[in-house]
């Protein structure tokens, strides 16, 4: 049973790309999303096993919540129900050519911002579970998340459950000690976590904001990647913490809005080596050339969602294969519409069968 974290909100956006002085007055589309929970619907549409837990007001939107998790096949029986606090809100107008994409968080006072540790019944939630997966995200909300994520990370570390973590660098959010910078916040707070994690997941500039570890000859803002270089930032990484086992990094270079090259990077610490997917014929990388993206609002999810999958199913469990099966899986994150991946085994294994074409299945 794999176990997720973290706050999931709604999400509001406007309809056909339209900007927000467009849209409004008018209809807006409403789905859920939040890093943790992406994860867990990504490894139910996987067919994995696996729990969900945050903390959510009593109210109508709540439940509707809920029920869409639970018909994706998650287990939401150890959420935390409070009278006090909100439900988050995060608002993103879709980005297209030229113009990025923008989001809007709405989520002070949010339930899980509220809650202490001790208000959740961690050591239920953890029976039975041997993979606990968070993110940077949750601690950055509040000292109290910040408190109850580390607390749940100790326990499942004390009943034998390996963690994840996706560093996952929100710098609008690392806001609630005042007179500290977001990124200092971020690296004392994470220090703290990183210890007890066995496996870390970054994107191309996480690791710079939270360990001040960077990789040379990139510019992510220009979409110029030196894809070697981030062998040496994943050395430096597992140097600082020698318990991890693996760390991933997703390299994507942003030419517009709606063409993105997209790949990976797994550095195997065992094995002190470091892969690289997807890779062309003659075993060089060649990352994927995404022109028409739908959607790349948790496509780090998903990438996430798949490594832990591939890492936990035997055709898929060796380290080249389970990088190659997580960044399909979430390269084809980029033509879903919403937070959630709703992609299946059988179509991330048609894509590295080399199924990329697009045609109609008849």
């Amino acid at each position: 049973m794999f176990l997720t974290f973290g706050e999931i909100m709604m999400r509001v956006a406007p309809p056909r790309r339209l900007r927000w002085r467009q849209a409004l007055p008018g209809q807006v589309e409403v789905t859920w999303g939040g890093g943790e929970a992406n994860v867990a619907a990504s490894l139910a549409m996987f067919g994995q096993p696996v729990r969900y837990l945050t903390a959510l007001p009593c109210h109508p939107l709540s439940e509707a919540l809920v029920s869409t998790l639970r018909g994706l096949g998650v287990d939401t029986d150890h959420l935390l129900w409070r009278g006090g606090g909100r439900l988050g809100v995060y608002y993103v107008e879709p980005g297209a050519n030229q113009r990025g994409s923008t989001v809007l968080y709405d989520r002070e006072g949010s339930a899980i911002s509220l809650a202490a540790a001790g208000e959740y019944a961690f050591d239920a939630a953890l029976e039975g579970v041997h993979w606990l997966h968070v993110t940077g995200i949750t601690p950055a909300i509040s000292q109290a998340a910040a408190v109850a994520n580390l607390d749940l990370v100790m326990r499942a570390r004390g009943r034998g459950a390996k963690v994840s973590c996706d560093l996952n660098f929100r710098k609008k959010l690392w806001q609630w000690q005042p007179g500290t910078a977001a990124r200092d916040l971020a690296r004392q707070t994470m220090a703290q976590l990183l210890p007890h994690v066995d496996v870390i997941i970054a994107n191309e500039e996480d690791a710079a904001d939270v360990l001040d570890i960077h990789a040379a000859g990139t510019d992510v803002a220009q979409g110029q990647l030196d894809v070697q270089a981030y062998e040496e930032v994943a050395r430096r990484i597992v140097e600082r913490f020698p318990q991890v086992a693996y760390v991933a990094i997703t390299l994507r270079e942003s030419l517009s809005a709606d063409h993105n090259n997209w790949g990976a990077m797994l550095w195997d610490a065992a094995g002190q080596r470091a892969y690289l997917a997807p890779l062309d014929q003659q075993q060089q990388y060649a990352p994927y050339p995404i022109r028409a993206i739908v959607d790349r609002v948790g496509a780090g999810d998903s990438f996430a969602a798949g490594l832990l999958h591939a890492l936990h199913t035997p055709r898929y469990a060796e380290p080249e294969l389970a990088l190659r099966f997580a960044v399909a899986a979430s390269c084809l994150k980029h033509s879903v519409q919403g937070d959630f991946n709703y992609v299946t085994e059988a179509e991330v294994a048609a894509l590295l069968a080399g199924s990329a074409s697009g045609r109609v299945q008849r």
